[in-house]
């Protein structure tokens, strides 16, 4: 069986700084807004779910054009489960983090001290996608 999450990076401009969400939970990585996705719900609802409740954050517009998958197996008591998990692209005007009992931290980052934050490679390989996308993006008024 696999299991299908839903998540976003999440980022805010700060002047002409980018900011990019950052969380650590409590296994002890850090990585972005996600969660599993429902029966009833597209993977744009969960990811939008999952801001509020991990974050507190609600007034997410979601960037048209970027939606990224990846796939990994990790164990859990002693049983590998594979996993999807697609990461959309989302902007906010939040400051302050309402941080969820899953999450230990949060940090607002600018794009370099969140690449070395983010634990895993295919999160970072995310991060990036989304930095290139905003950056080519940003003389035009879609972000």
């Amino acid at each position: 069986m696999r299991e299908k999450s839903s998540g976003a990076i999440i980022y805010r401009k700060k002047g002409k700084a980018v900011k990019y969400l950052v969380l650590l939970y409590g296994a002890g990585h850090w990585d972005y807004v996600k969660g599993h996705v429902e029966p009833d719900e597209e993977e744009e609802e969960t990811a939008m779910r999952e801001a509020k409740e991990e974050a507190g954050i609600v007034d997410l517009n979601l960037v048209p054009g970027f939606k990224e998958r990846i796939s990994y197996v990790y164990a859990m008591r002693g049983k590998k489960t594979a996993k999807d998990v697609v990461y959309f692209l989302a902007e906010t005007q939040t400051e302050e983090v309402k941080l969820s009992h899953e999450h230990t931290e949060c940090r607002w980052e600018e794009f370099a001290r969140a690449m070395k934050l983010v634990t895993y490679k295919t999160s970072r390989d995310v991060l990036k996608k989304a930095d290139k996308f905003i950056k080519a993006h940003a003389s035009q008024k879609t972000l």
